[in-house]
């Protein structure tokens, strides 16, 4: 499960442009072949007066906090790829509007997530597909 908190200025994005954000970050994990219903992304509008960097208020400022719990990397270079391949990601969103863009990914030990009451298949396995092609979670 990838779970993003994206905080920025209020108003930065229409809903529009928070569904398609959505989109492109749901996109990224399902090429991976994670489940859709595994890829929550909450946007937190925050005002400008809420918002410091450096102590001063910002008003052009995106800030995003990615959890990953259903897979993680050990290998320093995949991790570093993974990375930049997440900038990538969020460079139309930010970067490209304009926007101050930092973020960082904390890993959720896997063995402290459940969902519905059920505790996620292993990562491949035949019951994960399962999950994929019912995009939702189901007795194995």
């Amino acid at each position: 499960m990838p779970l993003w908190h994206v905080y920025h200025p209020v108003d930065a994005y229409s809903a529009e442009q928070k569904r398609q954000f959505a989109a492109d970050v749901t996109e990224f994990y399902t090429r991976a072949g994670l489940p859709k219903f595994y890829v929550v992304t909450l946007f937190h509008d925050i005002p400008e007066s809420s918002f410091l960097v450096g102590g001063e208020p910002s008003d052009n400022t995106v800030r995003v906090v990615i959890e990953h719990i259903a897979r993680h990397l050990t290998d320093p270079d995949r991790r570093r790829k993974s990375a930049e391949a997440l900038n990538r990601l969020l460079v139309p969103h930010t970067l490209d509007r304009g926007l101050h863009c930092e973020f960082h990914i904390d890993e959720t030990p896997r063995d402290q997530w459940m969902i519905d009451g059920r505790w996620p298949p292993p990562a491949g396995s035949e019951a994960e597909r399962l999950w994929v092609s019912e995009n939702r979670p189901v007795a194995y």
